[in-house]
């Protein structure tokens, strides 16, 4: 895996931490969930920043919002207990094949 790919999924994962931790956060009332969104998402840009010298920043945006989204919708699925009904289950399916066709067909994604 290229360098700048793993510091998209690193991106990616720090994104994801400081979303979930955002819901913990109770509207920022808590403090440690809300030390970890800051955290989180100055790790993520900062990721996700080291990727753009590799690659186009509107292939590593719809990248990185849409794996979020997915796994945001799955932790919120999971963690939180939030529900999911078909129509979001089929667009959340659409988005991770949206990622699919961008990481394995286009050529602007930076293999």
């Amino acid at each position: 895996m290229p360098l700048h790919y793993l510091y998209l999924v690193l991106a990616v994962a720090a994104e994801t931490i400081g979303t979930t931790a955002l819901q913990a956060s109770q509207q920022f009332t808590r403090l440690g969930p809300s030390l970890l969104v800051v955290v989180g998402y100055g790790l993520a840009f900062y990721l996700m920043a080291l990727t753009l010298r590799h690659m186009p920043v509107g292939i590593v945006y719809a990248i990185w919002s849409g794996l979020g989204i997915f796994l945001i919708a799955i932790i919120g699925w999971v963690v939180f207990g939030q529900r999911l009904d078909l129509p979001a289950v089929l667009g959340l399916l659409l988005i991770l094949a949206g990622i699919l066709v961008i990481h394995l067909f286009s050529n602007t994604a930076g293999h």
